[in-house]
């Protein structure tokens, strides 16, 4: 079986494992399988070794944030943790004041920020059966949209979608295309952008998945984990 703390603030995670393990075993305790005393005592010895990490070794604050997993099972009436299993997600608190200080300088520069232009990275990924072109963008390193550009009499069909800074869908534009297709792109990407659709991230990457598949990328867009 799996534990799983949740995200919780470090001050409280042995409550809410302890809790949690009982939990998961109130049946057998119920059925007297296993002895409350001996979830107790496991319950003790998981904690005393996550307090040595998360308190000695790493140092957390009781405001900052963990989230602690584990695997174990039950023989003969105990429980035995497999500590290879454990992980440990660990998030620190940011200081009030230096949150505020960076909300108060990005703030007082909203105006010029909304204006600036995005400076996404452009990589063609390859050609579609049809002669479609398929590039993908990267923002500050990380993967963030799609767009397919179709050759048509001196001008180009494009479509596309981002997801960051914000899911954007960009619909089918025509454009004129007097260079490469790829210099067409990057010559009219931030209007592209600037006219899309705001959308939620899931349409977003529906349609990234869509133009991915088209050049035969079956990766799937990584999704958040969730507790």
């Amino acid at each position: 079986m799996r534990l799983s703390s949740g995200l919780v603030i470090a001050g409280a995670y042995a409550d809410k494992l302890r809790r949690t393990l009982y939990a998961q075993l109130k049946d057998k305790i119920k059925n007297k399988e296993i002895d409350s005393k001996e979830v107790a005592r496991a319950s003790a010895e998981l904690n005393r070794l996550l307090y040595e990490i998360i308190v000695n070794k790493i140092k957390l604050d009781k405001g900052d944030v963990v989230r602690v997993r584990i695997e174990y099972e039950e023989k003969d009436g105990q429980i035995v943790w497999k500590y290879d299993t454990l992980e440990i997600e660990a998030f620190k608190r940011v200081d009030e004041e230096k949150v505020k200080e960076a909300v108060d300088e990005i703030v007082s520069k909203a105006g010029e920020i909304a204006e600036a232009e995005i400076e996404y990275s452009i990589e063609k990924a390859g050609e579609t059966d049809l002669g479609d072109e398929v590039y993908y963008l990267s923002l500050n390193e990380e993967f963030a949209g799609a767009f397919i550009v179709t050759p048509l009499n001196g001008e180009a069909i494009v479509r596309g979608a981002v997801l960051r800074p914000t899911p954007m869908v960009i619909e089918k534009t025509k454009i004129s295309a007097e260079e490469s297709l790829e210099e067409t792109l990057r010559r009219n990407l931030q209007n592209l952008v600037r006219a899309g659709r705001s959308v939620e991230s899931s349409e977003a990457k529906k349609v990234i998945k869509e133009i991915k598949g088209l050049i035969g990328e079956k990766e799937e867009i990584e999704e958040e984990e969730e507790e």
